[in-house]
Order: C-alpha cells, then sequence, then structure tokens
C-alpha cells in the first residue's frame, strides 16, 4: 500500500491533539509512560491521554487553532496506587499548566494556547464511569484510575505538520 499521497497530506493544517499532548507529557514527566492505548499486558504506571470526540471547535480562525476535550487517565498499582495515581494526576494538570503558562513549542505538532479543567482528577473505581473510550471491561486487581477531563486549545505548528508537494 502507497500510503497518502503527499499533496492530500500537504492540505492538513493541524497535527492530531493527542500527539501534541503525549509530547508534552512525555517530556514533563520522565520515567512515566505515557500513551494513547493501553497494550494487552499493560505495566503499571501509565498515563492514558485520549481526545474526547463529543467536543471540538475549529470556527474558521485563520491562525488555525484547535480546541479539544482531552480525558487524561492515570492507572497506578499497588502497594498505595490509590495515593500513588492522586499525585500522578496532579503532576499531569501541572505539566499540561506548565506547558500553556511557558509555552513549550513541539516541533511539528505546536503549542497549548490555553488548558481548563472540565473535570478536577478524581478517584474512577470502573470504565463505566470514563469519559471517553475505554479498552479495560474492569481494571485489573490492585490497580487504581484517576480521570481528570481538560478543555485545551493548541496552536498550529509555525511549520506544516507535513511538506507540501513538489
Amino acid at each position: 500500500m502507497a500510503g497518502i499521497p503527499e499533496h492530500i497530506k500537504a492540505l492538513a493544517e493541524l497535527s492530531p491533539v493527542e500527539d501534541l499532548l503525549l509530547a508534552i507529557l512525555r517530556k514533563g514527566l520522565p520515567g512515566i509512560r505515557v500513551k494513547s492505548l493501553i497494550d494487552q499486558h499493560e505495566t503499571f504506571p501509565v498515563v492514558l491521554v485520549r481526545r474526547d470526540p463529543s467536543f471540538g471547535q475549529w470556527a474558521a480562525d485563520t491562525r488555525f487553532t484547535d480546541s479539544a476535550r482531552v480525558a487524561v487517565n492515570v492507572l497506578v498499582s499497588d502497594p498505595n496506587g490509590d495515593e500513588d495515581a492522586a499525585i500522578l494526576s496532579e503532576a499531569v494538570r501541572v505539566t499540561l499548566r506548565n506547558a500553556w503558562l511557558n509555552p513549550q513549542v513541539i516541533p511539528g505538532r505546536g503549542h497549548i494556547t490555553r488548558v481548563d479543567v472540565s473535570s478536577s482528577p478524581r478517584r474512577a473505581p470502573d470504565w463505566a464511569t470514563a469519559q471517553g473510550p475505554v479498552q479495560y471491561a474492569d481494571l485489573p486487581t490492585g490497580i487504581w484510575r484517576y480521570e481528570s477531563v481538560y478543555d485545551i486549545q493548541i496552536r498550529k505548528p509555525r511549520t506544516r505538520p507535513y511538506p507540501l508537494p513538489h
């Protein structure tokens, strides 16, 4: 399969919000695995970032900004999983806030122009209450999940995420 033609890639103005947040959180949380999908045999702790499909706003902004609601799930194992998950959730919040207040431009991805907490970090005992897509029917024994939801605005990178065709 040849993939997407370059002239189609050249139409893209924004990169996926999740890609920007993955890069920011990986940089800000060294030693913690930050992902958008759960592995079949997952190890913990892990931070999961998923864009919520129920919210987004483009509004034909000529600066090419994007707004998204993003669910961030933190999963940590015992011992001390409950407390550690709460602390890691707070570290995620601080990392996102810092990336907004001290703009961190991620090459090819852009930067955050605003972060608002839509739902503060809280213990969530099962996936039935999750805000976004889920992959576990139930949490494995001894795993604690904290979920928070952020409304995030991003600005496109100064250069296009994909090259212009020749």
